[in-house]
């Protein structure tokens, strides 16, 4: 069950305030399944929500209980900023350009030419078209959704509990929530610099000549984070090295602990030969999902069962959703990445903050985060 929640403002409140309690409840009483939610900007701004029913006797009743509980969401706490007459019409429409170059733009495309926009305070349901050819057919898929629901349980719990809308306390949180998961998939050094390297060139490549991912100021910037932010990287890395979650403060521990086993349960599907990809590498939009055709002559699905080439491919999707829910842009977590692969090709200082800081200057989640 898939609610699209059109919301031109931060998520957080709808988050903490609304969508947490609504699938505690619906937990709690036998009704949901499992859970998940994105944020995405396809005909504006808006929270996609995905409920799974605990069986289809109970649908009827999860779908009540959520329109029930987003319509006084929305009617006590609505969003006042409206797209249409600001500057992030333009860089949606930028985004749209980009991502729907061809034909299959016109669904959403408005007799300007522009990306169509839903109506702000407003939600609807839609189908939910799984990512196949991203995560791997429909057991990579199942995975990713196990996964997906303790990623957006980790985000609404930090939203309720850290100092998110700081920006150095959002930026140092991802930052470390990327060093466990990227230090749990690749512990080798040479291996994991080279992917983090990698994945700041995709984002780089993904959007040409739009300045949203920069290169210059990255190095500029570079200089003010380095040394505490490689110091709690290496902290990190010795820790899942040497299995010794213990050393980590709460909030990392318990991700580390899911990323290790998120990490095996990739390796056994692989190794028994149950991942399909597409021959063609390229990544699958979040709205098209199967529906998503094959290049003409393309080989059909395959089994990829080298575990080294599944991991990073898993990883990048997989890190990408957790800075989604945070609400972390692209450019950001590009900056991030380009950071942290910098970072590891540098001596580790012997001096500095523990590994639970924020790498970006003491804020309130180097004690949220038990430092």
């Amino acid at each position: 069950m898939a609610l699209h929640v059109f919301y031109a403002a931060s998520p957080r409140p709808m988050l903490v305030n609304c969508v947490r309690p609504l699938v505690a409840e619906l937990t709690a009483e036998g009704l949901l399944a499992g859970h998940f939610f994105i944020n995405y900007w396809l005909e504006g701004p808006h929270v996609r929500l995905r409920l799974r029913p605990a069986s289809p006797a109970a649908a009827s009743e999860v779908r009540r209980r959520a329109e029930e509980a987003l319509t006084a969401f929305l009617r006590t706490r609505p969003a006042l900023y409206e797209v249409d007459s600001g500057f992030l019409k333009d860089f949606y429409n930028a985004l749209f350009d980009i991502e729907f170059p061809g034909e299959d733009r016109d669904r959403y495309m408005g007799e300007d030419g522009r990306m169509n926009l839903r109506p702000n305070n407003t939600f609807s349901l839609e189908p939910y078209a799984p990512e196949y050819a991203k995560y791997g057919g429909p057991a990579g898929v199942e995975l990713a959704e196990w996964h997906f629901r303790h990623s957006s349980d980790l985000v609404m719990d930090a939203f309720r509990t850290m100092n998110l809308h700081l920006r150095t306390v959002l930026l140092g949180t991802s930052a470390q929530l990327m060093m466990v998961m990227a230090s749990c998939f690749l512990p080798e050094e040479d291996r994991l610099a080279s992917y983090l390297d990698g994945y700041y060139e995709f984002w780089h490549r993904a959007f040409p000549g739009t300045g949203f991912i920069g290169s210059q100021e990255y190095e500029r910037n570079y200089a003010e984070m380095a040394p505490s932010l490689g110091h709690r990287f290496a902290g990190i890395r010795a820790a899942v090295a040497d299995g010794e979650l213990g050393r980590l403060p709460s909030f990392l521990r318990g991700w580390a602990a899911h990323c290790l086993e998120l990490r095996d349960r990739v390796a056994g599907l692989a190794t028994r030969g149950e991942l399909l990809f597409p021959a063609w590498d390229g990544p699958a939009r979040e709205d098209t999902g199967q529906e998503r055709a094959e290049p003409a002559g393309a080989a059909p699905l395959e089994k990829l069962t080298h575990v080294p080439a599944v991991l990073p491919r898993l990883l990048s999707p997989y890190m990408h959703m957790t800075n989604n829910r945070l609400h972390v842009t692209i450019r950001d977590e590009a900056y991030l990445s380009f950071v942290l692969g910098q970072v590891l090709r540098e001596p580790a200082p012997t001096t500095g903050a523990a590994p639970g800081g924020t790498g970006t200057g003491r804020t309130g989640t180097d004690r949220a985060a038990g430092a």
